[in-house]
């Protein structure tokens, strides 16, 4: 359980600073980290550390592909994260 912990709380930052990343390469009209990759950072476990780069950075909080999925890959991973402490304890 302590790994899991260690993963979430490394995925969530990563996630954010992801996301202010590319809103700084988005205002200097430079290479961007793809959205595939932002998303894939939110469904690795990162969905808080997103979601918070979101709205800190004002960042892809117009496009639907991220208010929705960025909102799910948290409930899925709390759901999962729901069923890992049922069955271990």
């Amino acid at each position: 359980m302590k790994f899991i912990l260690i993963w979430y709380i490394a995925v969530n930052i990563i996630s954010l600073i992801l996301f202010g990343i590319d809103k700084y390469k988005a205002v200097r009209q430079k290479w961007r980290i793809p959205e595939r990759s932002l998303l894939l950072s939110a469904f690795l476990g990162g969905g808080i550390g997103a979601l918070a780069g979101m709205t800190i950075f004002r960042h892809k909080i117009r496009k639907a592909k991220f208010k929705i999925l960025v909102p799910l890959s948290i409930i899925l991973h709390l759901a999962l994260i729901i069923l890992l402490f049922r069955r271990f304890n």
